[in-house]
C-alpha cells in the first residue's frame, strides 16, 4: 500500500505570529480598561490626613475660601464644557467652550473672587512680573497659564512640588505643569498613599474631569490661595 504525503511543497505558516499580534491587542486594550476604570477616592479623614480650611470666607456663604475653590471648579466641569482654545471679547467664553484656565477663573468666581479683575490690576501694576506680555490684553490675559503662574507666585502662598509630606496638599490647591503647560484645582479626593485627585481640563486629557491624575505630568507650581 502506498501513502501519499498531505504537503504540497507550499511553505507552511505558522500561527505564532499570529497568536503573539492577538496577545498584545489583548494587553493594550486591557491596559486601556484599566486605565478607565472608576478608582477608589479616598477622603483626608480615611487616610488620617488633617485637612485645612482657609480663615476666610469672601462670600460669605459658611464656605471656606479653600473649600469654595474646590467646588466651585467641581461645578464648572460638571457642565460639561467642550475643549476649545477661542478669544473672547470680553474676555469669558460664553458658548460652552473653555481651557484649563477656566477651571481657575470659574473657581475663584464661586468662592467670591474675579480672578480676571486681580489679574488684570496686578498686570498694571507690575508690569516687570509679565515679561511675557508687550501689550496687556484683557481679552485673554487671564486665561493664561504663565501669567497665572506668576500672579500666584507673587500673591499666593508657594508651597511644595514634592509629594512626600501629603499634608502638605490641600483642597483648593492651584497646580501649575511643566512650561507653564497645564493649570488644574486640587480635589478633596485622594488616592490610597494620599496623593490628591485634580479637577481640570484639557491637556494631559481632553474632557473636563476630577481625576486620579496629578502625576500625568510633571508638577512645577503649587500655590494656595491666601488674600
Amino acid at each position: 500500500m502506498m501513502h501519499y504525503s498531505r504537503y504540497d511543497g507550499r511553505p507552511r505558516r505558522s500561527v505564532l505570529p499570529v497568536i503573539l499580534l492577538l496577545l498584545l491587542a489583548a494587553a493594550i486594550v486591557g491596559g486601556l480598561l484599566w486605565w478607565k476604570l472608576p478608582r477608589r477616592a479616598y477622603t483626608a479623614q480615611e487616610l488620617g490626613i488633617t485637612e485645612l480650611s482657609s480663615p476666610t470666607d469672601a462670600d460669605g456663604d459658611g464656605v471656606d475660601d479653600w473649600h469654595d475653590i474646590m467646588l466651585g471648579a467641581r461645578a464648572y466641569i460638571a457642565t460639561d464644557p467642550h475643549y476649545k482654545s477661542v478669544y473672547y471679547a470680553g474676555g469669558y467664553p460664553d458658548d460652552g467652550h473653555g481651557v484649563c484656565t477656566d477651571v481657575v477663573w470659574q473657581a475663584f468666581r464661586a468662592a467670591g473672587y474675579e480672578l480676571k479683575d486681580l489679574v488684570d490690576a496686578d498686570i498694571a501694576a507690575h508690569p516687570e512680573r509679565y515679561g511675557n506680555i508687550t501689550t496687556p490684553d484683557p481679552n485673554i490675559d487671564f486665561r493664561r497659564v504663565s501669567n497665572l503662574d506668576r500672579f500666584f507666585s507673587a500673591n499666593a502662598l508657594v508651597l511644595t512640588c514634592e509629594f512626600d509630606d501629603t499634608e502638605q496638599w490641600q483642597p483648593g490647591d492651584i497646580v501649575t505643569f511643566g512650561n507653564s503647560d497645564h493649570v488644574a484645582i486640587c480635589s478633596d479626593k485622594r488616592r490610597a498613599d494620599g496623593i490628591p485627585w485634580i479637577i481640570h481640563h484639557g491637556n494631559p486629557v481632553e474632557d473636563a474631569v476630577e481625576a486620579d491624575q496629578i502625576m500625568r505630568a510633571t508638577v512645577t507650581g503649587h500655590y494656595r490661595w491666601a488674600p
